[in-house]
This record gives C-alpha cells, structure tokens and sequence, in this order.
C-alpha cells in the first residue's frame, strides 16, 4: 500500500547554489497525491510544482523543477532520494524560497526525521513502471541506460583527474533499505577549482566544507575527511535516486549511469516516457512490493554520522 508521514518535519538552512536561508516542512498527503512542492512565498502566479520529471527545469549542478507559471524550486534531488528511500509515495512540500536547504550536503537528516516520524499506509495500491526494453541517452562520452531487471538497481561509474575521488565504480540492489544503510549519508562534492570559478559567477553561494566534501588534487579539504572512501560515487547514486524518483512511482529496472548528472538522468526519464513500448504500469503487491526502495526500513540501518 502507498505511504505518506504520520506528521510534518520541519527544515531550516540555506540553498547550496543561492545561499537563500529557506525553512521548508515535508507534511503528509492523501492517497494517489503524489508529491508536490508549494512555495509559500508566491502570491498572484501558481504556487505548486509537481514533482514530476516532465517540469525539469535542465540545470548541470542541479535539478530544478518549474511550472507553468515560472515558479521554480532547485536542488530537490536529495529530498526526493530521501522520500523514495523510505518508501514515501505521498507529501506536500512547504518551502519558503527557491531552493531547498542544503544541510550537510546529504540526505542523512531528511531520512532521519522521516524514520523519527514514521509512516501512515494508505488505501491505495502502489503503481510502479516496469521497464520493458533497454533505454539510453548519451551526452558526449557520458550515457545513461535502463533496461529491464527485477526489482531496482543502481549501477554508476566517475572518473576525476583528481586523486581524492579518482575512478570510483559501485552497483547497489536497492531494496529493503539499501538507500539509508549505504547512500544516505554521502554528500555532495566537487574540486576546489571548480568552486572558485562558480563563486566567481555567483553560483555556489551557500556551499562551505561543512556542507560539501571539497578536494584539491590528492586533498580532502573538508573537516573531518571522507565518510566512504567511495563518498563520491555513492552520492552520484544518491542523485541518481533522486533524479529517477520524478518518474512519479517507482521503476522496476536496472539503472546504470557513466558520467552520467541530473540533465543526463532526466533526458532518460523523458525518453523512457516517450515510448509507450519500453515500459509498463503494474501494482506492486506481495513479495514484489517489499523488495521496493524503502520497504521494511527502520531507524536502526542508519549509519552513524560524526
């Protein structure tokens, strides 16, 4: 059966690329809702934005939903893994500005809250899509793939010339809480280069070596170093999740990523969508629906965060 919160989680902190502040409340939502976002700070345009793949807004640092009206919320993707990590099929999102709070650059205190709170099943089946036949998009000598599988994996590969995240590889089944036991805690990364160059065009504001891991060469200039050594690749399947979880229900299928980032996994998403005979609906019932991200997971498989 879908699930949403038994109550609202509240959030407080600042976007990564804005450095807006933001305070955004996660609250439960009735059957067959889906998730959405609400901007409370909009009046006089359409406040809500779907959180579907078919809104994506391409952006190459994040994934920006808009709708019809321009209102637009950024850097969803690790709350949306978060909610598809513990099983959420249903919730409206509050937020107060244009981006979500970035917190530790992970998605660690999201799934807390959501386990702290638990959740409320619903009278109403859960609707994943099946993938039927290989689909993939490439940009350059990155691509994106799904094809059929049972259940739901994750496969993703990075190359960096830098020495402090280098050639990374990591497959991961992602059922029965793979997701809080394993990626959860994996936060978001980039070269120091890199970040001096988006400073220098406004971008990257909020982001500070508390909420991202930062490398320079063979460095980790983040206090307190790595919390994986493969951190880097397991956040990218984070953002992976989170990016496919926009499909609007869960996939059935295996997913593998080469290089891949957010525009990469959406341009995916719509050309799965695009042909009527690469997937199809079906309800998850039985021992198919507990092998579903989320299922079965409980506060106990998080991983211990310094």
């Amino acid at each position: 059966m879908q699930t949403t919160l038994k109550s609202s989680i509240s959030f407080t902190g600042v976007g990564l690329h804005s450095g807006a502040p933001a305070v955004m409340t996660v609250g439960p939502a009735s059957g067959e809702f889906g998730i959405w976002f609400r901007r409370t700070d909009i009046q006089g345009k359409d406040c809500l934005i779907p959180a579907k793949w078919s809104v994506v807004n391409q952006s190459p640092l994040c994934t920006r939903l808009e709708n019809a009206d321009g209102v637009s919320v950024s850097t969803v993707e690790h709350i949306m893994a978060a909610l598809a990590g513990c099983g959420v099929h249903n919730a409206m999102i509050e937020l107060d500005g244009p981006e979500v709070p970035i917190l530790d650059g992970s998605s660690i205190e999201y799934v807390r809250s959501i386990l702290k709170v638990g959740l409320r099943p619903l009278q109403a089946p859960i609707r994943a899509f099946e993938v039927l036949k290989p689909v993939e998009v490439r940009r350059g000598d990155a691509f994106a793939r799904i094809e059929p599988g049972e259940g739901f994996k994750i496969d993703f590969h990075i190359e960096f010339e830098d020495k402090a995240i280098g050639v990374q590889t990591k497959g991961l089944n992602m059922a029965n809480g793979s997701f809080v036991r394993e990626l959860c805690d994996s936060r978001t990364f980039c070269r120091k280069a890199d970040v001096d160059a988006m400073r220098a065009q406004g971008l990257a504001l909020g982001g500070t070596l508390e909420n991202a891991v930062v490398v320079d060469g063979d460095a980790v200039l983040s206090p307190g170093g790595l919390r994986h050594q493969d951190e880097a690749v397991r956040h990218k399947m984070l953002d992976a999740l989170g990016d496919l979880a926009l499909a609007g229900g869960p996939l059935l299928g295996h997913y593998t990523g080469h290089r891949a980032g957010h525009a990469l996994t959406n341009d995916l998403l719509r050309a799965l969508f695009s042909d009527p005979t690469a997937f199809r609906m079906i309800e998850c019932v039985g021992p198919l629906s507990a092998t579903l991200p989320g299922a079965g997971v409980h506060a106990g498989e998080l991983p211990r965060v310094a």
